[in-house]
């Protein structure tokens, strides 16, 4: 069998090509992303602090989304019905 025959859902090999050089491209302009905040005076560990606080308040929104969704299901309104009486915005 030829090494075509085992690529993934037949793509072929400029394809392949095509999709590694886009994530090399990606890899660079974060790179570039890093370089420049370090840069700006911001430490590694600060960055991931940040990233890991930023992934545990979209953790806690996403939460609050689905209880919403569940109290709006129960009283048969919508979630954006009862954003002004839990004072948030629709922006929330």
């Amino acid at each position: 069998p030829s090494p075509k025959s085992f690529q993934p859902n037949g793509a072929s090999e400029e394809a392949l090509q095509c999709e590694i050089e886009e994530l090399k491209q990606k890899d660079l302009a974060l790179d570039q992303e890093i370089a420049q905040l370090l840069s700006e005076g911001y430490s590694l560990e600060e960055l991931d602090k940040h990233i890991s606080l930023l992934h545990e308040y979209n953790e806690i929104k996403d939460a609050g989304q689905m209880l919403l969704g569940k109290l709006a299901v129960i009283r048969g309104v919508t979630t954006k019905q009862l954003y002004p009486e839990y004072d948030l915005e629709l922006s929330d």
